[in-house]
């Protein structure tokens, strides 16, 4: 969750080398502990939000030590409502729990003192309260909070199968109080399915391609040693986990078995070319087939680009446009996998690949921005952040190199992390697509000068000059362009927000022309009224979508270019949760001969369920990689807002009553209900 302590006043009572607890001794039973908790909870409850760091300590205490017992997560889950009704998370990170990480509630478990421990051991009994729709929490979804305790169980399935370790046995209560949670969370998930669910859950990420998969690696190495822990039988369900595991640590004859870098390396020189060959297809299919590259990968292809450069496109996996791209720019290529390409940076090999497959090597701005930005010399204040938000990977230069190859080979694979800057992702996802060079040049003033200049209706806007914007904080749990781009874009789109200020209507209708690109249709249509949140006119709205974007209706015509939208989210239930920036990326029939919006989400995960039959597709309707799609009614259900222009408009009439009847009936009833 969070690697920030509780405060001090929180531990008072918790001495260090205070005797044995006497409830792993046996002389206090659950129920009196359960019993005492309850009252504590109470306490805290009645407490005046500026005390309530002191009455916090005594729940922290007792919650942990009931937990460690058996029957004493049960107990806890019971009351898992008034926990958070207690405000035993106010004032702490785990206020906010739609911002939680699983990778640092491992952190927080495995180093934190037992308070801190206590707190996210508590949040995560909640969490699966609203998973399980115990109750209902307005900041998280249950589909959030389940997927965030299949990540927590991925990340600490050692927990659940693997035997207690000294450093377990050192810390006494609170490892028993860890694993006790885990199993009582594993056992409501799904205990028995527990692996088959995670590699499925693994399988799901990946098919949508992100370009950040550090938590998917750590999921399979997590899996990968229990696979080969022999203390460990999880029967046949690990099954499924060898493709996977086999990707990362052994994808190829020559490393099957994992030898090492080192080793490996090595082996290299004494390969003959028919088994070096064998290693490059082996490479290729492995990669292609899940976006993992595993870092064999990557010191293969140095290899290869030194001694053997007939052998790169057969690593790449490349077809013959790739190929082609390839012999054109070969001096480029063989630069950027000496510049980019690390066991560290393994990931760039898949991001190279698809870049060279999209052809943009033949735009002739593409490849000069590249040599430039294989030379830049970075600004401090760019080389802290990438250090900040990513650790020490290599080389500033390299790791921001490797990004810029994973965004340009994967313009869908961006996620926003855990922060509120969709739109500035947004943005960057489309400039990858339809505007690689302008992500360039604004890649290379960020980090070489700190600063971006963009114009609004005039205006030139630095973002040296201006405040801080949605986000406060530097992002976290992003890709590199977006560690070092993202906050100057959020404070320009803050400053253009700024600027709208007392006109009519919604901003974005003159921001998102501005901030995005020419392309941004011109009007905006929008379904409700900013001042009163009402519905306006919404069956004009939804008749201009489908006359603008439907094949059916607007002449048969394909969308040119990828255009911004505003969609409202709701959850598994229907309910309204908030407004969203996405993009429209084509329009087209589906394999079932229906027609799809297939759409950019820049959420980290785009397979979502949002209530009444609406669930996202990312896989199985005719997607590419990174594609969210849905049936257009469905679609234009949650859409509250797009761009058009008029000189574009097809036969508004021709929609038929049915077909807006559906639409206006499935918006009624989730997030336009009170509207």
């Amino acid at each position: 969750m969070s690697d920030d302590p509780v405060p001090k006043a929180q531990t008072k009572g918790l001495a260090v080398g205070a005797p044995p607890d006497p409830a792993v001794a046996g002389t206090v039973t659950p129920e009196l502990l359960a019993a005492r908790f309850v009252k504590a909870l109470a306490k805290l409850e009645e407490t005046s939000s500026f005390a309530k760091e002191t009455a916090r300590g005594p729940v922290l205490d007792v919650g942990c030590r009931l937990l460690a017992l058996d029957g004493g997560a049960e107990r806890l889950f019971a009351n898992a409502e008034a926990i958070e009704r207690s405000g035993l998370f106010s004032g702490t990170a785990w206020d906010h729990p739609e911002r939680l990480q699983p990778a640092l509630a491992s952190g927080t478990l495995e180093t934190g003192d037992r308070p801190t421990a206590a707190l996210e051991m508590l949040s995560e009994l909640r969490l699966l309260a609203v998973a399980q729709r115990v109750f209902f929490h307005p900041n998280i979804s249950s589909e959030q909070a389940q997927y965030f305790l299949a990540q927590a169980l991925a990340l600490n399935v050692d927990r659940l199968f693997g035997p207690s370790g000294e450093a377990d046995r050192q810390k006494g209560i609170q490892a028993a109080a860890v694993r006790n949670m885990f199993v009582f969370i594993a056992e409501h998930i799904g205990y028995g399915e527990i692996f088959d669910k995670l590699i499925d859950e693994i399988e799901r990420i990946l098919a949508q391609r992100p370009t950040m998969v550090d938590d998917v690696k750590t999921m399979i190495t997590r899996i990968a040693a229990c696979l080969h822990d022999p203390n460990v039988n999880i029967g046949p369900s690990g099954r499924g986990a060898d493709r996977l595991v086999s990707a990362l640590f052994g994808p190829t004859p020559a490393c099957r078995e994992d030898p090492g870098l080192m080793v490996y390396a090595e082996r290299l020189t004494g390969l003959d070319d028919s088994a070096l060959q064998q290693e490059a297809r082996a490479f290729a299919r492995a990669m292609h087939d899940t976006g993992l590259v595993s870092p064999y990968h990557a010191i293969f292809l140095q290899h290869v680009s030194e001694n053997r450069p007939d052998l790169v496109g057969l690593a790449l996996g490349l077809s013959s446009t790739g190929v082609e791209a390839l012999l054109c720019y070969k001096d480029l290529v063989t630069k950027l996998i000496e510049a980019a390409v690390t066991p560290e940076t393994s990931q760039a090999v898949y991001g190279l690949a698809l870049m060279l497959e999209r052809g943009l090597l033949f735009d002739p701005a593409i490849a000069p921005a590249l040599w430039g930005q294989i030379g830049l010399k970075m600004s401090p204040a760019a080389v802290q952040a990438l250090a900040a938000g990513l650790g020490t990977q290599g080389p500033a230069s390299a790791v921001l190199l490797a990004g810029i190859l994973n965004i340009l080979g994967q313009p869908l694979g961006i996620g926003q992390g855990d922060n509120p800057t969709c739109q500035s992702v947004r943005a960057l996802s489309m400039w990858a697509l339809a505007a690689p060079d302008y992500l360039l040049h604004l890649v290379t003033r960020a980090a070489r000068d700190n600063e971006i200049v963009m114009f609004f209706e005039g205006h030139r806007l630095s973002s040296a000059e201006l405040a801080a914007g949605m986000s406060a904080a530097p992002p976290t749990d992003v890709d590199p362009v977006s560690t070092i781009l993202v906050p100057h874009l959020d404070k320009v789109y803050m400053e253009m927000g700024r600027l709208c200020a007392g006109r009519p209507g919604d901003p974005h209708a003159w921001i998102n022309r501005e901030m995005n690109g020419w392309w941004v249709g011109r009007e905006t249509a929008l379904a409700v009224d900013v001042e009163s949140g009402k519905l306006v006119d919404y069956e004009t709205f939804i008749r201009r979508f489908y006359a603008h974007y439907d094949p059916l209706y607007n002449g048969n015509q394909p969308l040119i270019h990828p255009q911004p939208a505003g969609i409202a989210v709701t959850d598994s239930l229907g309910r309204f949760i908030g407004w969203h920036a996405i993009t429209i990326l084509r329009v087209g029939l589906g394999p079932k001969s229906k027609t799809r919006v297939y759409f950019y989400n820049p959420n980290n995960d785009s397979g979502q369920d949002w209530g009444h039959g609406v669930v996202v597709s990312t896989e199985g309707n005719g997607e590419r990689f990174g594609e969210s799609s849905l049936p257009v009614g469905q679609f234009a259900s949650r859409l509250y807002l797009f761009h058009y222009d008029p000189c574009d408009e097809g036969d508004i009439a021709a929609v038929p009553a049915k077909e807006i009847a559906g639409v206006k009936s499935m918006a009624r009833a989730t997030w336009a209900k009170d509207r």
